[in-house]
């Protein structure tokens, strides 16, 4: 058994990392393990959270001790936490990563852990070049990474952006598991009745926080060359939604929308899922994404864009269309994909759907960590 420590969101931070954090450390423990999280007191300042707020309203996850103490902005915190980890010397850290401005507490964080010469460190990278750049992103990002002795990246775009900081160290490319804490398959009937929508309509899903480089704006312009269809949009704002709203005006595309856009509970997912034809994600760039997983668990095909590691997550043809990230490119692929139908896609959803499993990635982890062990002993 050994004792294991995650660092990064978790309840009642919301969000798609907490979400892979609480569940990844479930996976722990029910594999024999002792695992808990320490997560962030004050996770970001204002100034880089456009959202409404940062915390949910669900009851915390059962079973599982998250510590709720790293300020993203006090060095003295981040020396305090890392010398009380380092005391507790776990066998293994694993430390999110997904944006620069984490780099100077997180590395300080690490660097205290490391002079116990105990405790090995891996790091699960979910962007090392950020979407949206910032100054001081390659020191950041730079100090950082050199304070982790292995790496788990979930995309080869990812992979590629590490190996440009790192050349030598331990990194393995696996898959994104499944999100399968979200409930199981329900039936659209009652995921429409649920969500007060059309039973017998045509609706495709946008579904979760909205930035620019997600492409919405690229997915209305698509709409209006689309007809008998609705697109659903289910996921908050991350930046002003004027310019969307001014955009939905000029394309007077309207009637064809149906907009949910404050943040969906984990309790919802499901009905938001399940009541869609599809789910589309017209990015206009992106490593891997949270969503994909999400439509995997419940078998939703999936129109994607050529960019970043997507057309790697979504077969072509098989579990979903892969299309270019312009809006008439986007809607051949909406009408190409009822065309074909939503059952052509379920069966090749059911066998690629096996290969991301929760399991895998506590395997590749620990397999990982061997290798460091390995290596610092030659």
């Amino acid at each position: 058994m050994a004792k294991v420590v995650i660092i990064g969101p978790a309840h009642p931070l919301r969000g798609g990392l907490a979400t892979f954090n609480q569940r990844l450390a479930k996976q722990f423990n029910d594999d024999g393990h002792e695992c808990s999280v320490y997560s962030f007191s004050l996770q970001y300042p204002s100034f880089l959270f456009p959202g409404k707020t940062q915390y949910t309203d669900e009851p915390a996850p059962e079973h599982l001790v998250i510590n709720t103490v790293i300020n993203s902005v006090n060095p003295f915190n981040w020396i305090k936490i890392g010398n009380r980890l380092k005391k507790e010397k776990p066998d293994l850290i694993i430390v999110r990563f997904w944006l620069p401005f984490m780099g100077p507490s997180l590395g300080t964080i690490l660097r205290q852990i490391r002079k116990n010469q105990h405790t090995k460190i891996i790091c699960i990278a979910d962007n090392v070049i950020p979407h949206e750049k910032r100054p001081g992103d390659k020191p950041f990002t730079r100090y950082f990474l050199k304070s982790c002795d292995a790496f788990i990246t979930m995309s080869e775009k990812v992979m590629n952006d590490l190996r440009l900081f790192e050349k030598n160290k331990p990194a393995q490319l696996i898959s994104h598991p499944l999100y399968d804490n979200f409930g199981d398959i329900i039936s659209k009937t009652e995921a429409r009745k649920h969500l007060g929508l059309p039973a017998n309509e045509k609706i495709i899903l946008f579904f979760g926080f909205i930035r620019k480089y997600k492409g919405l704006d690229l997915l209305f312009e698509a709409m209006s060359h689309l007809s008998n269809l609705k697109l659903l949009v289910a996921g908050e704002f991350y930046e002003d939604e004027k310019p969307y709203k001014e955009l939905i005006e000029k394309l007077g595309i309207q009637e064809q929308l149906i907009l949910r856009t404050d943040f969906i509970p984990d309790s919802e997912v499901k009905y938001y899922l399940c009541a869609a034809d599809a789910v589309i994600q017209p990015y206009r760039n992106a490593t891997q994404s949270g969503v994909t997983p999400l439509a995997y668990h419940f078998e939703k095909p999936m129109v994607v864009t050529n960019v970043g590691g997507l057309p790697s997550l979504v077969p072509h043809e098989k579990v979903g269309l892969v299309v270019e990230p312009d809006p008439a490119a986007i809607a051949e692929g909406i009408m190409h994909f009822y065309q074909l139908g939503e059952d052509y896609f379920i069966p090749h959803l059911r066998n690629e759907k096996q290969k991301y499993s929760w399991s895998s990635l506590v395997k590749a982890i620990q397999q990982l960590a061997e290798a460091v062990e390995t290596g610092q002993r030659k």
